[in-house]
């Protein structure tokens, strides 16, 4: 029989509500806020003690976890003159790539393996563990373990620093690593830089060197040549020999003139030379012979070709014309030898002016073998001296310690382990925590669900609800 004294319960009358012809579960689809407060209310010991289980896992295992540290070296790139020797500036729109490059390069072998070999990481047990001498060398294992805990990183918004940073067991080890792998690139950079231009400094010395051996041989062969030939490279003598030819053939000219008349008056007739002519004997005899053939041909008239006067004219004057002749054939005699005179000197003129004329063409050609000479020789003394006006910027560059990396400041050993991160792991605890501690209840919820709250009746059964009960607790006796 049930107890008499049991408490009056508490009730709400349900406020009455204007139910439309649509459905309730249609009308007010889905979940309410105060289902759910009831479900997460209903289960919330399990969530607590979710939560306090996530957050004992997160203590245990960050106490378990191994203690690893994190060392980073700062370096500071200069990427606006990448040539020391050239001096070049460096074209903007390759700058990411750039950074981007060395970053690379400070990821891969070529610096990795000198990181190892200085730091005789391929005898070190925590860089080897594993290593079963099937996949490569040691130092080849050493060097992928290295690049596992590498963390190279560059500044924000293009800055030119570089951020090399290493995770290690030991904060020493991370900041020797990281301090070592720091000191490997900016070595290698330095050569990449110098190298070149130390090599060009090299070449640059011996080609100076072949430019003056090739001056002092245009020299040598220039002097020896003139030596050879006694040619002083005087403009003056080629000017002589010159105006002595055009003497000469002035010369041969006039004498070829003289010539041509001393031939065109022996062949003229002998009464008609102006000399002949000219000469007081045969102008007497001419008048001689023409007064006795005067009167010659006046006694002609009277007297017989018998007559002793016709016969006595006829003497003198046959006389006097042999005298003629004579005088005629002096005159004769001497244009004969003008004529030769004339000839001689023209032949003697004529070699000599060939003579002059080959003399002065090998002369000429002397002096053009000279000129060439001296032109071998200017252009190698303009292109040493051309070479030897940049050998100080060659001998400045190439003998300097150029760099573009330096170093703003060296790894040290960490005070604090990077990993584990106590309150990150509890952060993350409570999150998940909570977070499966709510969502386990709810997804169980909706396979099992019971009754909670009015608004199961009213949204999932469409059930309107008239009276509300408050919480009744039973006694022992019930």
């Amino acid at each position: 029989m049930a107890d008499s004294r049991l408490p009056v319960p508490h009730v709400t009358a349900a406020s009455p509500q204007e139910y439309a012809a649509i459905p309730q579960a249609y009308a007010s689809p889905g979940i309410s806020l105060q289902q759910i407060f009831s479900i997460v209310w209903a289960y919330r010991r399990i969530t607590i003690g979710v939560v306090l289980a996530a957050v004992v896992i997160a203590v245990i295992v960050t106490k378990l976890s191994p203690r690893s540290y994190q060392a980073t070296a700062t370096l500071m790139v200069n990427y606006e003159v990448n040539d020391p020797l050239g001096g070049k500036d460096f074209p903007v729109g390759l700058m990411g790539s750039y950074m981007s490059t060395q970053i690379q390069l400070i990821k891969s072998p070529a610096i990795l393996m000198p990181v190892v070999d200085r730091l005789d990481l391929a005898n070190n047990e925590d860089y080897i563990a594993g290593f079963d001498g099937e996949h490569g060398t040691a130092e080849q294992w050493a060097k992928d373990q290295l690049a596992r805990k590498l963390i190279v990183d560059q500044g924000e918004w293009g800055s030119q620093l570089i951020y090399i940073g290493y995770v290690a067991d030991s904060a020493p080890e991370a900041a020797r690593v990281a301090n070592t792998v720091a000191e490997v690139y900016a070595e290698q950079q330095s050569q990449r830089l110098n190298g070149p231009a130390s090599e060009r400094g090299r070449r640059y010395t011996e080609q100076l060197k072949t430019l003056r051996a090739q001056v002092d041989e245009a020299q040598n062969q220039l002097t020896e040549f003139r030596q050879r030939t006694g040619l002083l490279g005087n403009e003056d003598d080629i000017d002589l020999a010159l105006e002595r030819l055009s003497n000469l053939q002035q010369r041969l000219l006039e004498a070829q003139q003289q010539h041509r008349a001393a031939q065109a008056a022996l062949i003229g007739a002998p009464g008609t030379r102006n000399s002949v002519v000219d000469s007081p004997s045969v102008r007497d005899l001419r008048s001689e012979i023409a007064s006795k053939r005067a009167r010659l041909a006046e006694l002609q008239t009277t007297l017989g070709p018998r007559h002793p006067q016709i016969i006595e004219l006829q003497s003198q004057l046959a006389s006097a014309q042999g005298a003629l002749n004579a005088e005629t054939q002096v005159y004769t005699g001497n244009a004969q030898t003008q004529v030769d005179s004339a000839r001689k000197l023209e032949a003697q003129l004529s070699a000599a002016v060939d003579a002059e004329r080959a003399k002065v063409l090998k002369h000429r050609k002397l002096v053009d073998e000279s000129a060439q000479y001296e032109l071998a020789l200017k252009s190698a003394q303009t292109l040493y001296e051309r070479a030897l006006d940049g050998y100080d910027q060659i001998a400045l560059s190439s003998g300097g310690d150029y760099n573009n990396v330096s170093t703003v400041s060296e790894a040290t050993p960490p005070v604090k382990p990077t990993k584990p991160k106590p309150l990150l792991n509890l952060a993350a605890a409570l999150v998940l925590g909570g977070f499966f501690g709510l969502i386990g209840p709810m997804v169980y919820e909706f396979f099992f669900r019971r009754v909670r709250c009015r608004d199961d009746f009213d949204r999932d059964f469409g059930v309107p609800v008239l009276v509300e009960f408050g919480p009744h607790p039973m006694g022992a006796s019930a």
